[in-house]
């Protein structure tokens, strides 16, 4: 698959670089695992030679010759010889680009934690120093992501606040998912589309994954994820294990139970057996991997809360893989597509309603957003959308099916949506139904 989007991200990168030849820059990349950080700023720095150091799981000699190496075939120039620490390398290069401009890329950043803890507080040191007169361009990334924002974010870390930019690298927005479809597959249906958002969330690595595979309809997509050799069944655990450490298990229980339907805490503490506060509060500040929802205009902080998994990907893949992983275990793949298949309309239903309010946000034409439910679950809104600039309010109800749009019953809910917030006075209120028909 060719390279889409990103034309903001590789413009401030560009720009960063441009800055960096006269002040030194130091700028983190962050984002989930496979959005393709590490392919963006190869992209962005294409046209030059850029230093490239990838953090192995090595000692750090041997790491530190690795570099060595890449900065005299680089650079062309001679260096100090061999080094057994990363602090010698990186003053090294901080006191070379006083001299000449140079663009140091390290990738997998997180892993100095198990080579040298260290080097975090020795590139403090050197970078207090030196940053002043230096003109380096220095770009960090990492894809454990609760890592990353430790390092940086920590007030206890060594390199809190050191970096100049920080970038989180977001998934492809729908209208790049459109785009990449109509590229490799022109006839594409709205189903196609969904399908596309929904197993995907326009996660970089699985759409390009779908993409060469020439799986660009729905039936292809599936195929292809549930099989045998499909890197996307043991997704899941490669990534997430390794951000949650030996209490993942716990997390997996309540993910799981996210993903089934069962939102709220006490909901989930039935499934899970046990009281989940402090695993809720890391899911969602630590990790981010989901996120707590109110109704729009809820006065209460603590009622009425609900929890979503905000990423796509995991959400079906605790939904399906994780929940039937015992027809994984003997090899009964048609089994689990016929339940995929079974339940995918109230599955893509879901999917649908996120895809819809991201389209909305893309548009810019709302200055609030959200969704609203009342504590007895009996009247719930899907799309709230706002214009307090001039006075405008939109309330949306999302089926796959336009026939199944009832908008009699959707002013009904927004009447009691203004009724119980006392919101929107004086507002012109409108109404619109959104199905796949308007993908």
């Amino acid at each position: 698959m060719k390279f889409f989007d990103r034309t903001n991200a590789i413009a401030s990168l560009r720009e960063i670089r441009g800055m960096a030849k006269n002040n030194a820059q130091f700028t983190v990349v962050t984002g989930r695992r496979r959005i393709g950080k590490t392919f963006l700023v190869w992209k962005a720095y294409e046209d030059e030679p850029i230093l490239y150091f990838f953090v192995a799981r090595k000692a750090e000699g041997d790491l530190c010759e690795d570099y060595r190496l890449e900065i005299e075939n680089k650079l062309g120039i001679p260096t100090m010889g061999r080094a057994e620490h990363f602090a010698d390398v990186f003053e090294f290069l901080m006191k070379l680009s006083i001299e000449r401009p140079i663009t140091l890329f390290i990738d997998e950043f997180q892993e100095f934690f198990r080579v040298n803890k260290s080097v975090y507080s020795d590139m403090q040191r050197i970078w207090d120093m030196y940053s002043s007169k230096a003109r380096i361009n220095l770009v960090v990334c990492g894809s454990i992501y609760s890592m990353m924002t430790k390092i940086f974010k920590d007030k206890k870390e060594p390199l809190y606040n050191r970096q100049t930019r920080f970038m989180t690298v977001r998934p492809f927005t729908p209208a790049v998912l459109k785009e990449i479809l109509m590229e490799y597959h022109p006839g594409y249906t709205a189903e196609d589309l969904l399908a596309l958002y929904s197993f995907t969330g326009g996660v970089a690595k699985y759409v390009q994954l779908l993409i060469d595979a020439g799986a660009t309809t729905k039936e292809k997509m599936l195929d292809q994820i549930v099989k045998a050799d499909s890197i996307f069944l043991g997704e899941g655990k490669s990534i997430l294990i390794e951000e949650f450490g030996k209490d993942y298990g716990i997390y997996f229980s309540i993910l799981s139970a996210i993903a089934r339907g069962k939102t709220s805490r006490s909901e989930i503490e039935n499934v899970v057996g046990k009281e989940i506060g402090g695993y809720l509060t890391k899911l969602e500040n630590e990790y981010e991997v989901i996120a707590k929802k109110q109704p729009l205009f809820a006065r209460n902080s603590t009622k009425n809360v609900r929890y979503i998994i905000e990423d796509n990907f995991f959400t079906f893949w605790f939904r399906f893989i994780y929940k039937y992983s015992y027809m994984l275990e003997i090899e009964n793949y048609e089994s689990l597509k016929t339940i995929i298949n079974r339940d995918y309309e109230t599955f893509s239903g879901v999917m649908l309603e996120r895809y819809f309010r991201r389209v909305l946000i893309e548009r810019q034409a709302y200055t609030r957003i959200g969704g609203w439910w009342d504590r007895k679950g009996e009247n719930e809104i899907d799309i709230v959308a706002e214009n307090e600039l001039n006075d405008e309010a939109t309330f949306f109800e999302v089926k796959r099916k336009a026939v199944n749009i009832d908008m009699d019953m959707l002013e009904q809910k927004a009447a009691t949506f203004l009724r119980a917030t006392g919101e929107f006075k004086g507002y012109s209120i409108s109404y619109r139904g959104l199905s796949m028909d308007d993908m």
